[in-house]
């Protein structure tokens, strides 16, 4: 299968690093022109190197915006008036018990994670379905199926990314436009490298190592038995970006490694 992406425009939030520097990579690989998003104008313009290192012949720009309240997500729309594909990447996580997690934690969550990927969809499908084709994916979790106790308040803002990309979904039926949601499960990203940094030091193994430990002990039902690689969940989105995807809409793309025990 040949993906390309020529003529295309695409915004990756949260870019900067992670699954989302990953994703802007497969889709400069793929011939897009990418929009690398990050809080700040250092973190972009350091990451739009790294790619241009990897992949010289990549057109990239950037848009630095804090998407964590409606005024940045502004500032972005402004930069980045219109684009072909959007993938709402931008996140926020982090352990609390429920009973320790107030109200300014929860709409913290609920700004970033939802509210983020609301305002911009709202405002860049009207000319995707004006011009007859165009792809949003949110990047959700397996959290969103498998709430973890010690992150109700990030479990929850994932799954209602599963109800907001099916709803947009079926709000722009029939125009070319197709929402997908993709689940990660545990993955080598930059967040995970630095939660178990102590651990590899202490321990002396390898970040994939680890990662397997880790997905042992706390996601047993892995058909994987180890952790995906951020690559592996940027090849996902890629493809639901794609033109071969035109008939994927409103669903849920698991790349957990079967953590969510079930078979649909």
């Amino acid at each position: 299968m040949n993906i390309t992406l020529e003529g295309k425009k695409a915004l990756v939030t949260a870019s900067s690093g992670g699954i989302g520097y990953a994703i802007a990579k497969g889709l400069a690989g793929s011939g897009a022109t990418v929009f690398i998003n990050g809080r700040s104008e250092h973190s972009v313009l350091a990451a739009k190197d790294r790619l241009l290192a990897e992949l010289p012949e990549a057109s990239l720009r950037t848009a630095a915006a804090d998407l964590s309240g409606a005024a940045g997500c502004e500032n972005l729309i402004r930069a980045v008036p219109e684009v072909d594909i959007l993938v709402n990447n931008a996140g926020i996580y982090g352990a609390g018990d429920f009973f320790e997690t107030g109200d300014e934690v929860w709409d913290a969550y609920w700004q970033m994670n939802v509210m983020s990927g609301v305002r911009l969809s709202r405002a860049y499908l009207p000319a995707m379905r004006d011009n007859g084709w165009g792809r949003i994916v949110f990047i959700s979790s397996e959290s969103a199926r498998n709430i973890p106790a010690d992150m109700i308040h990030y479990g929850v803002s994932k799954t209602a990314l599963l109800a907001l990309s099916r709803g947009i979904a079926k709000r722009v039926a029939g125009s070319g436009v197709t929402v997908n949601a993709v689940l990660p499960g545990p993955t080598l990203s930059d967040g995970f490298e630095a939660m178990v940094a102590d651990e590899m030091a202490r321990t002396g193994k390898s970040l994939e190592q680890v990662g397997r430990d880790f997905v042992r002990a706390h996601r047993p039902s892995s058909v994987l038995d180890r952790a995906s690689s951020v690559e592996e969940v940027a090849n996902m989105v890629v493809y639901a970006c794609s033109e071969q995807a035109s008939a994927t809409s409103g669903a849920a793309l698991r790349v957990d490694g079967g953590v969510v025990d079930d078979i649909v």
